[in-house]
């Protein structure tokens, strides 16, 4: 924690060059994009397990208080993205690393470029949708669910505190967890190479479902499913999720496929690079070993779940589940 709080009063206090502030935002950025992936890969599986749990995620979802979130996250992930494919780059040229300032700008500069139209697409969205409901999840709804999560998460890191003291006492070890050099530097390389793949996915995702329909269409009655030809007659969160599952091209659900490939390498990616900033700043043997391996329970588990929900997809019970929820128009 003195780490912690000595490297953010020391950033704060830093008048340096534009590489230091690249590299706050960059990892700011993506601990943002990781906290919202794990919720939405948690919620997104309700809509086959737990249709009525689908329903009001996403009611909470259309709050003013996500809203603003959601316009958050985009900035983060854009931003994200580019300054991660200037870092690939970098890495890749080291020769270049003289023109680091110039890289940055191009970074803010294609950030802002997307991020003027995107902004403006989805607000016509917000606008729409809140001129025409009333009936909007409370303050009170978003907190009995948040502090759901944040109890979970608080369980997860207890129980491996626990169990690395426990660790410790055993084995008598005293040093923090660290990887073999071989293995630490294919995980270096594999974040350079998993950045680069996301790319294409995570910004056809924004597009589909932030900017083209998002959250707020989600719930839209009979308007068709952005990337098939079926409709949301019921206007319900969960047929969307399942008519977009259920679309095939040539035999193959497409959208299983790709949801696939993006849930794979952006929780790798993500719970790697959270994995660093463990790494960086919790020194002490015990919490060191423990936030890895709740970060290692916690990417295998999303994972499991996430695959398990793709492969279930939406049956006919959930359908008819999610046809008796009435709260928010759901």
């Amino acid at each position: 924690m003195t780490t912690l709080v000595y490297t953010v009063t020391e950033t704060l206090r830093y008048r340096g060059k534009v590489g230091q502030w690249a590299w706050v935002f960059h990892r700011v950025a993506g601990l943002g994009t990781l906290l919202f992936l794990v919720l939405h890969v948690i919620d997104t599986s309700w809509a086959a397990f737990y249709p009525e749990l689908y329903a009001q995620a996403i009611r909470e979802y259309q709050s003013p208080l996500f809203t603003i979130g959601e316009f958050a996250l985009v900035a983060c992930v854009v931003y994200h993205a580019f300054n991660g494919l200037r870092v690939a780059l970098f890495d890749w040229k080291p020769a270049w690393w003289g023109h680091q300032a110039r890289a940055m700008l191009y970074v803010v500069i294609a950030t802002v470029i997307v991020l003027v139209p995107v902004f403006i697409l989805m607000l016509r969205h917000v606008v729409n949708f809140y001129q025409d409901n009333e009936d909007i999840a409370g303050l009170d709804e978003i907190v009995s669910t948040m502090s759901q999560f944040a109890l979970g998460f608080v369980v997860i890191v207890g129980a491996a505190l626990v169990l690395s003291g426990l660790y410790g006492l055993v084995t008598r070890s005293n040093h923090a967890t660290r990887l073999p050099g071989r293995l630490e530097a294919s995980l270096w390389g594999f974040m350079r190479l998993s950045g680069v793949l996301i790319l294409p996915l995570v910004f056809g995702h924004l597009a589909i479902m932030h900017v083209i329909q998002g959250v707020f269409d989600i719930t839209g009655g009979s308007l068709t499913v952005v990337g098939t030809d079926a409709v949301n007659a019921s206007g319900k969160a969960v047929e969307f999720v399942g008519a977009r599952w259920d679309y095939l091209v040539a035999g193959v659900a497409v959208w299983r496929v790709y949801d696939g490939f993006l849930l794979a390498l952006a929780l790798i990616h993500g719970f790697n690079g959270l994995r660093y900033v463990v790494n960086d700043y919790a020194r002490h043997p015990i919490v060191n070993r423990a936030l890895n391996w709740a970060a290692l329970f916690g990417l295998v588990a999303l994972i499991v779940l996430g695959t398990a929900a793709l492969l279930a997809g939406v049956d006919d019970t959930a359908y008819k589940i999610a046809n008796e929820v009435t709260f928010g128009g759901q």
